[in-house]
């Protein structure tokens, strides 16, 4: 993932004593958001599958996808080494973005595989 723009520094003072806020790069942002939503729809496609597979049906599909989620979400905090502020401009960003569109990738999956192993 691309950090932010440094290049004086993470905060200086200005002459004015007032402190400058941190700068991000429009396309290193851009990067990490779209790392974030292709990692995001993989891992929902994966999950679809073990779910189909598995023969997971109604609620215990959907706990299986917000597991998935959970678990991608905190592997993009790790791969961030845990300074989410340096990569992103808030924590939606990488906690929820891309959840509706991989929810639909999930399922869109989950019942193909399921339909492939179970039903034929």
């Amino acid at each position: 993932m691309a950090g932010r723009d440094d290049s004086n520094g993470a905060k200086e003072k200005s002459g004015n004593g007032i402190d400058e806020l941190p700068t991000f790069s429009a396309e290193n942002m851009q990067n990490n958001m779209k790392i974030i939503y292709y990692s995001r729809t993989f891992m929902s496609i994966i999950g679809g599958v073990i779910a189909g597979i598995l023969g997971l049906t109604g609620l215990m599909g959907f706990i299986l996808y917000f597991l998935i989620m959970g678990i991608t979400s905190a592997g993009l905090i790790a791969k961030a080494k845990f300074s989410v502020f340096s990569y992103f401009d808030n924590w939606n960003r990488i906690i929820l973005d891309g959840f509706l569109g991989g929810l639909l990738s999930f399922v869109l999956f989950w019942t193909l595989a399921y339909d492939i192993v179970h039903i034929f």
